[in-house]
């Protein structure tokens, strides 16, 4: 049995965008004249600190929603948790822990409704999600700036607007900072590697390697695959949607809280607002789409995808002189890969429904060729009957009936 032969020209066509941002870095990291120890060292950084962020994704896209731009609700609930936990002044892991704990309900909540909404918004689910995260950002600075404090009891004044209520423009987490990053880190050749910090990215991979071979994870696929299908299955279609929603929210919320940990501060009101917008960007960069992501997916994504984020300024600096190019240049790529993914998406989904309207077409044409009057000629004898002929007899059959019908009839 001969093996299948390698398609070159299908290869990159179903990975053209990791192969373009393969070009794209190994042009610009010997343009940026940065040391390949400080790039490892800042592209293992930011693996430990958007891996946990990007899984979150996985489970809808599984489900057959799209890129789920409300996973900021998640992020949200891990501010608000953050919020609390540094106004109780419990810092290192058992604060992070703790924020992880109070997350998880605020996130339920959050994801019970923006699922209720896009069970309502069904082939819509993007653009939906897209502006559930802008209105709830409202939402989210309302409590924020408004009710915390008056509302919900804020004890140090150090987090507190001079007003009195409200809190202040920036979040320090200076005593968590990479409390789970230095724990276990181990350096190779002067690379930092946050041993815990990946160990709780492979558990949530296990997870969701586990968690697409039960019951649900199936339910998740089919419903995924065709929700019509699944329902005539008996799958409670608006439920298995409803949950997968839920938990893309509550890992996001577990992931703004690693990546918040990392970065020992945060912009209260902004920390959220591009979150979403560079994950599904990182995600689409490592091969995935809008039907189909992996594991495998979110690690490449993130590697190449902030391996530009790193070399580009550099880069931009030595080629005009101007570092904000490569900081325009790697926002100009986010939303231009985004936006290529939803073209081609769109594209795709369009010359499926065409085909299956030609599928349908011909199927249509057939049972009319099926229906029309055949003469049964019997052996030795110019008698002829009508019947209709069946599938066994095939065209050819059919149109040498035709041809003796037309025969008789002239």
């Amino acid at each position: 049995m001969k093996g299948k032969r390698f398609d070159v020209k299908q290869f990159l066509g179903k990975n053209s965008v990791p192969v373009l941002f393969i070009i794209i870095c190994a042009v610009l990291i010997p343009v940026s004249g940065l040391p390949v120890s400080y790039i490892l060292n800042e592209a293992m950084t930011r693996l430990g600190r958007n891996a946990f962020l990007i899984l979150s994704l996985l489970i809808p896209i599984m489900a057959g929603m799209g890129l789920n731009f409300a996973m900021t609700l998640g992020a949200m609930a891990g501010e608000i948790a953050l919020i609390l936990v540094a106004d109780w002044q419990i810092w290192g892991i058992p604060g992070l822990v703790l924020a992880a704990i109070l997350s998880i309900p605020l996130s339920i909540l959050l994801g019970l409704m923006c699922g209720s909404i896009l069970n309502r918004a069904k082939g819509r689910e993007m653009v939906t999600s897209y502006f559930i995260a802008y209105c709830m950002t409202g939402v989210y600075q309302l409590v924020v700036l408004y009710m915390m404090g008056p509302i919900i009891p804020i004890l140090h004044n150090t987090l507190k607007l001079p007003r009195g209520f409200g809190i202040r423009n920036t979040v320090s987490l200076l005593q968590m900072r990479q409390s789970v990053d230095n724990a276990l880190a181990v350096y190779v050749g002067g690379v930092k590697i946050p041993v815990l910090t990946l160990i709780i990215i492979a558990l949530a991979c296990l997870f969701i390697v586990w968690f697409r071979r039960t019951k649900l994870g199936q339910d998740m696929r089919a419903v995924g695959q065709d929700m019509n299908v699944a329902r005539d299955a008996g799958i409670n279609v608006d439920r298995t949607r409803l949950i997968s929603i839920v938990m893309s929210t509550v890992f996001a919320g577990f992931g703004m809280i690693i990546y918040l940990q990392n970065m020992g501060n945060f912009p209260t009101y902004t920390a959220h607002t591009n979150v979403g917008m560079f994950c599904i960007a990182a995600l689409l960069v490592g091969g995935a789409s809008v039907e189909k992501a992996s594991i495998g997916n979110v690690f490449l994504g993130v590697l190449l995808f902030h391996t530009m984020f790193i070399v580009a300024p550099a880069a931009g600096t030595k080629i005009t002189g101007d570092s904000m190019i490569g900081e325009y240049f790697r926002v100009f790529i986010s939303y231009a890969v985004i936006t290529i993914a939803l073209v081609m998406y769109e594209t795709k989904k369009r010359r499926n429904k065409s085909m299956a309207g030609q599928e349908l077409a011909a199927a249509q044409k057939e049972e009319a060729w099926n229906i029309v009057p055949y003469p049964m000629v019997a052996s030795g004898s110019a008698s002829s009957a009508w019947a209709r002929p069946s599938s066994a007899r095939g065209r050819k059959a059919r149109s040498s009936g035709l041809s003796a019908l037309r025969s008789s009839w002239a």
